[in-house]
């Protein structure tokens, strides 16, 4: 008989107590389904000599569980789970819903996903059903409960892991079905819908429900509205099918934390919608090794992740120690770099590091994808490197349950960023992501911390308010940003902001829409500007800061009491205003009515900062050096040198680096590819 967990670590959906047993997770997805059983004593071996103590089993094991339909084979599950436990090795059990059987789909076709073109597709891959289709997902409850009947009190046990990568979308006639049901939640009835998307508008109204279909393929374009409506359907559809099955294996008397893994800022769930259904936010993280600005992209991904579970520590879940196989050119990591990766989660609030997957797949769609054990075996750099992980992730059991402080909000909606690139508007060009992520370049490059908030957010904690694109805003959001300026805070607003309600469409009167009186300008059209940038001109700027320029869009402005910082110095907007600020109660307003070049971009929310009294963790700097990555998390302050040149850090004496035990003085030493983990002495 196996023995119950403890009472002590099984309190409901707490990771924390978890981590407070453990430290900082280890690990990765475990697949023995694909190994003879030999191997597996081989594994748990190499997992504790790695410092591996926790470890996701079961992803893909529907066809091993259920060879046939009804038929349960949990005899190999049992011998796993047994010999993980027996090595001290904790297990995140999934459910092994995300990739149906090949039986599922061709006995019972209406749980294959159809595409926008209409086209219904096989098995043969993963991700292969409709999370619309009521047949797929009684099966998939039904394996979920069996599951989580077994297993729910297996010491071993200490989380469970909803399906994979949620984010299938289906266009067919049982997501059809399950669309005018969540409109007709959402609005009541047909006429509710016909106002909501604005049918008027080419003969597009619809009589009764029955008339309604998702956003296939058409003619031309599709109504906007609708297709909006569709991706919220899309995103509460996914929700329903991970609550069943997370309610399923409470059901079932599991008291484990349970969590789903999400992928960042993706674009066909809304994460924040789903954020209070999982106990502890996770997430898989690919950044390319091509990009030299990929830590800086994946720090903003990162602190969105913990944001979203207001600040409390998460786990990332998946990422690649070299080579991934799904880019059409692969660059590997080098083992110093995988390091580097996961310490700069950890610096972020993560107190989980795992990876897809322990053991490298020598068949199948992924067997050049990388692994912690590779093709090659132990006797390895890679592997050696993935020891000298899990010996770091040991010293820095003191963050464990810290979060990272912020004084600066960046404000993103999905909702917005998808209405807000819908075709058919004034260009294609300005894209929501890229703007945010050149937002956030500025604050990463001072060592700034940053939060990730919905608009209608809180805001009384936050000193600096960046919102790059907000191109829904209601009046909650409106009101909230308002406030904060009322109170002191600085806002600073992107172009085209404040264009279109809930239902995306255009406000009228003058833009931005409801957040006029405060940024104290106004506008009366948005323009797409020539392929030559446009220069801007004005007092504020001086020619030693760099190129003042505006390209992609502009916004045709008036002032209405703020002050001209900048204005278009030719083009067809000559001598309008592009930069303004205004000041309201105790705070300021920014507003930029133009994709403005890096370096005024630097100077507008350098000044904005200072002005909000906002500093980095390393105050002797206004700015780090390049590829510099500097963040405070709980007691340690973490340094870590994304660059190719040594770095010389001031930092305050009486500190000690946690990954090498030496003392530091008013200045630390960060070589390429480093990391510093300083914490203030005992003695000091």
């Amino acid at each position: 008989m196996r023995e119950k967990m403890s009472t002590e670590t099984s309190a409901t959906g707490s990771f924390g107590a978890v981590t407070a047993e453990r430290g900082i997770c280890f690990g990765g997805d475990y697949n023995p389904e694909q190994w003879d059983s030999s191997v597996w004593r081989e594994d748990v071996e190499l997992m504790q000599r790695a410092g591996v103590n926790l470890v996701t089993v079961g992803v893909f094991s529907w066809a091993r569980i259920e060879p046939s339909p009804g038929v349960r084979d949990f005899a190999w599950l049992d011998e796993v789970l047994d010999l993980l436990h027996a090595a001290g090795i904790a297990v995140d059990l999934a459910t092994p819903t995300a990739s149906p059987p090949p039986w599922l789909g061709i006995r019972y076709p209406e749980t294959l996903p159809v595409d926008q073109d209409g086209v219904r597709l096989v098995p043969g891959s993963r991700n292969q059903f409709s999370p619309a289709s009521r047949v797929y997902r009684e099966h998939a409850l039904a394996i979920s409960r069996d599951l989580a009947a077994r297993y729910a009190t297996h010491p071993a046990v200490r989380m469970w892991h909803v399906g994979n990568e949620f984010g299938q979308v289906d266009f067919g006639d049982e997501a059809a079905r399950e669309f005018r049901r969540w409109l007709h939640t959402r609005y009541g009835g047909v006429d509710g819908v016909n106002t909501a998307w604005g049918t008027a508008f080419w003969s597009q109204h619809y009589a009764d429900f029955d008339e309604i279909l998702p956003p296939r393929r058409a003619p031309y374009l599709i109504n906007p509205t609708q297709s909006l409506d569709f991706r919220r359907f899309t995103s509460d559809l996914l929700r329903e099918c991970y609550r069943e099955l997370r309610d399923a294996i409470r059901e079932a008397g599991a008291t484990q934390p349970i969590t789903t893994n999400f992928m960042g800022f993706f674009a066909l769930v809304d994460y924040r919608s789903w954020a209070d259904d999982v106990d502890v936010i996770a997430d898989d993280q690919y950044p390319d090794p091509a990009d030299p600005q990929s830590a800086v992209d994946i720090a903003l991904t990162q602190d969105l992740m913990r944001s979203l579970g207001g600040g409390r520590p998460w786990i990332l879940m998946e990422q690649a120690t070299t080579a991934i196989s799904w880019r059409s050119h692969n660059l590997p990591k080098s083992p110093q770099k995988a390091r580097l990766d996961s310490l700069q989660a950890v610096a972020r609030g993560a107190d989980g590091v795992c990876y897809f997957q322990w053991r490298a797949s020598s068949a199948g769609a992924e067997r050049f994808h990388a692994a912690m054990l590779p093709h090659a075996g132990a006797d390895t750099d890679l592997f050696r490197g993935v020891c000298r992980q899990g010996a770091d992730l040991r010293l820095l059991r003191p963050v464990v349950g810290s979060t990272v402080e912020a004084e600066v909000a960046i404000v993103f909606d999905w909702s917005s960023w998808w209405a807000a690139e819908e075709p058919a508007r004034p260009t294609e060009r300005l894209v929501a992501m890229e703007q945010l992520g050149r937002w956030y370049r500025q604050l990463w490059r001072r060592g700034i911390a940053v939060d990730v908030v919905a608009p209608d957010a809180d805001l009384d904690r936050y000193r600096l308010v960046l919102a790059p694109q907000l191109y829904i805003t209601e009046p909650d959001a409106a009101a909230a940003l308002e406030r904060a300026v009322e109170r002191g805070a600085h806002l600073v607003v992107g172009p085209f902001s404040g264009v279109a309600d809930r239902n995306a469409h255009v406000l009228i009167g003058r833009s931005p829409a409801l957040l006029r009186e405060v940024m104290g300008v106004s506008g009366e059209e948005w323009c797409a500007l020539p392929d030559d940038d446009v220069v801007l001109v004005g007092d504020w700027w001086q020619q030693a800061d760099g190129a003042a320029e505006a390209s992609i869009l502009g916004e045709r402005l008036r002032t209405d009491g703020a002050e001209v910082l900048l204005s278009y110095a030719d083009g067809p907007l000559a001598g309008l205003p592009a930069v303004a600020r205004n000041s309201r109660g105790a705070g300021t307003a920014w507003h930029l009515g133009a994709v403005v070049s890096d370096a005024v971009l630097s100077k507008i929310l350098g000044e904005a900062a200072a002005a909000a009294g906002v500093r980095g963790v390393v105050p002797e700097l206004d700015v780090l050096p390049d590829l510099l990555e500097a963040v405070q998390r709980g007691p340690v302050l973490f340094l870590l040198n994304h660059g190719t040149e040594e770095q010389r850090i001031p930092v305050r004496p009486g500190l000690v680096d946690l990954l090498t035990s030496e003392a530091t003085d008013h200045v630390v030493t960060v070589p390429p590819g480093e990391v510093r983990a300083l914490i203030e002495r005992a003695d000091s």
